[in-house]
């Protein structure tokens, strides 16, 4: 297992970036058969499934230096690893409410020495601290998960988009955000990736109101 479909949709990385990328395979496979965070089936798939699908929000931003990120229910460090790897110069805060998942990130952030990423047993609801942006993976439905995180950004915009939710999830999801009543923006996956596991995949971007 390589991680030469990254390289592929991602070509211009540094040979830093290349070495923690292609570190992933083992470390997850490592780290899985201690503490199951990605499911069995998953982790041979796990650049196209995990990292790539991650990596969707980069295609759709370039994190300014900077930029503070908050990963909501992050596992095993998805989408946040991947993204604090693709821009080193943003700093990026890992939290989940389930403390082996966030061991694994700890061991899995400093194996690749990323000093831009900090990892948290937490709520959402009980962070304190402001961010730019929030990115998450399918936790939960959107009205719900905007409650959960509505105050906790920053005022002032200094990236391409405007600050907000940046969510990936797959499916129709049209009653869903019928339901959230936000103004929102979606930017379809297999419009930068081909792979059939992308089909019906997105990134929802819900600026802050």
């Amino acid at each position: 297992m390589n991680a030469d479909i990254i390289f592929k949709y991602f070509p211009d990385l540094t040979a830093v970036q290349k070495s923690q990328f292609s570190a992933l395979y083992n470390l997850y496979h490592t780290w899985n058969e201690q503490i199951n965070v990605i499911s069995r089936k998953d982790i041979d798939e796990l650049y196209t499934r995990h990292v790539l699908h991650s990596l969707g929000i980069a295609k759709i931003i370039s994190f300014q230096p900077g930029t503070k990120i908050l990963d909501v229910g992050t596992g095993g460090g998805f989408p946040g690893i991947p993204l604090a790897i693709m821009f080193p110069q943003a700093g990026f805060h890992l939290i989940d409410s389930i403390g082996k998942k966030i061991k694994v990130v700890k061991g899995v952030a400093e194996s690749l020495g990323l000093t831009n990423v900090t990892a948290e047993q937490i709520r959402a609801e009980q962070i304190e601290n402001q961010y730019d942006f929030v990115v998450s993976r399918a936790v939960t439905r959107l009205k719900p998960f905007y409650q959960w995180i509505k105050y906790k950004f920053r005022p002032e915009s200094f990236n391409p988009l405007p600050n907000g939710i940046l969510y990936l999830k797959g499916g129709d999801l049209r009653e869903e955000l019928k339901e959230a009543k936000k103004k929102y923006q979606l930017y379809e996956l297999p419009a930068y990736f081909e792979e059939d596991f992308f089909e019906t995949k997105k990134v929802v971007f819900v600026p802050v109101d």
